[in-house]
């Protein structure tokens, strides 16, 4: 029974959901539409907010293309690439290799997303090579289905940003949050925790039980996911010599190093994105071992970066029109957020949060820009509940990563290092979505009331 529902939502969503860059721009036909009636403003006023907020996701559209371009080019030097290859020999069974890409790929997310995006693919990739009769679209889906973590673990922009408290995060909640909140009370708290890890075990027994019959296992050709080997002369000219030098890689990484040491002694343990992609930056130097190797390793990666230089912009401009207000009026997030919170009571309120969290991140599928457009609406209702600016916090924060397995934009690193498009992962990524659904739902409902 489980397999039928399962391969009829692999089978509707094959037949349905177009490419991630059609289902882009049918969300902003729909979002037009609705920002037109929700704002009461005119056509062209919507499409003033669409186009003023095109390249407002400008620098972060270049933070995940280089997530991807240096992760892949760090993962892809020869002593990593081994590393992961070894990793990849230890499942024997198409079961257990989707338990334990699933497993890493959630550590991992929660750890650090954009690490875990990376790795997970780059391992998924390696299994696919050596388990034989392995579904490969369950595999990256699996790959995938880790990053459901990602807002409750140790990058989490949301309660990462109440722990550093400032007058910006003040203004933010429109004066609701006026000291820090801990990481002890969101990303470490025992309910939290206890999410995480029922999501994580949870995950790798339906991942495995949703692998098709063998009728229905679309495997791939080991030989297509072989990167092609291609042999450099030796550097004879001293312009060559200067690009093969290893005492150049050398200065690089020690500026870096030194930059990074200096980092976390005065700012902490913050892996925000932009250190991750210098830790990613200094490695690939570092493992590359000479400046050409890495310029070649770069070039590689860049290729599969196409899908997020293309579709992030027109995320932004739905993200504009979703936070765009009429003239003393509201936004169409703001009256999604409304209604949720004028249904709720002091149980209810995290719960329906989070729904209404995972119902604004199909349209503004950034932490930043979730958390820009609720936190001024949910966060004072919550206080005036009197619940904790922790779990209102914690509720938006599990909403904008719950519907990610259903949102291509976030998928898009890791479908470019697979070779594969939203399609083929999304009909897996919606049992996903279900069953972590009902495990935060119950978090919220039962764990919170008790323990927070």
């Amino acid at each position: 029974m489980f397999k039928k529902f399962t391969n009829g939502c692999v089978n509707l969503v094959q037949r349905f959901l177009p490419d991630a860059f059609i289902f882009c721009i049918i969300l902003t036909i729909v979002v037009y539409v609705l920002a037109l009636i929700a704002t009461g403003t005119g056509p062209l006023q919507v499409a003033v907010a669409w186009g003023s907020g095109v390249w407002s996701l400008l620098a972060f559209s270049m933070q995940m293309v280089l997530v991807l371009v240096l992760g892949t080019a760090f993962a892809n030097a020869p002593a990593v690439k081994n590393l992961i290859i070894r990793l990849a020999s230890i499942p024997k069974t198409p079961a257990s290799a989707i338990i334990f890409v699933t497993a890493i790929s959630t550590i991992c997310c929660w750890l650090n997303w954009g690490f875990g995006l990376v790795v997970g693919a780059l391992l998924a990739k390696e299994v696919a090579k050596k388990v034989e009769g392995l579904d490969y679209r369950l595999l990256m889906a699996s790959a995938y289905s880790g990053f459901v973590v990602w807002h409750a673990g140790a990058s989490g922009s949301i309660p990462l940003q109440l722990a550093d408290y400032n007058d910006t995060i003040n203004a933010q909640t429109a004066g609701a949050v006026t000291e820090s909140v801990p990481t002890s009370l969101t990303i470490f708290a025992p309910w939290n925790l206890i999410v995480c890890l029922v999501v994580l075990i949870a995950f790798c027994l339906v991942n495995a039980k949703m692998h098709p019959d063998k009728e229905h296992t679309v495997t791939v050709d080991p030989s297509l996911l072989v990167d092609e080997e291609v042999e450099y002369p030796a550097p004879t000219t001293p312009a060559e010599k200067l690009e093969n030098s290893v005492i150049l890689t050398a200065i690089v990484a020690i500026l870096g190093i030194v930059y990074l040491i200096y980092y976390f002694a005065t700012s902490g343990f913050n892996l925000s994105l932009n250190i991750v992609n210098l830790i990613f930056l200094i490695l690939g130097i570092i493992f590359n071992k000479t400046p050409i190797g890495y310029v070649r390793a770069i070039n590689d990666a860049a290729k599969s970066a196409g899908g997020i230089i293309l579709q992030f912009p027109f995320y932004a401009g739905i993200m504009g029109m979703m936070t765009f207000a009429g003239e003393g009026g509201t936004s169409l997030a703001g009256i999604i957020s409304d209604f949720f919170v004028n249904v709720s009571n002091q149980v209810t309120f995290p719960f329906f949060t989070f729904l209404s969290a995972g119902i604004v991140n199909f349209f503004v599928p950034s932490g930043g820009g979730q958390w820009a457009v609720q936190a001024p609406i949910v966060m004072p209702a919550g206080k005036e509940l009197g619940l904790s600016p922790a779990i209102s916090g914690m509720a938006i924060a599990w909403g904008d990563a719950w519907t990610n397995m259903l949102q291509p934009f976030w998928a898009l690193p890791a479908l470019g290092i697979a070779g594969l498009g939203a399609r083929d992962i999304m009909g897996y990524c919606a049992i996903d979505l279900i069953v972590s659904g009902i495990i935060v739902a119950i978090g919220f409902l039962v764990l919170v009331p008790i323990m927070a």
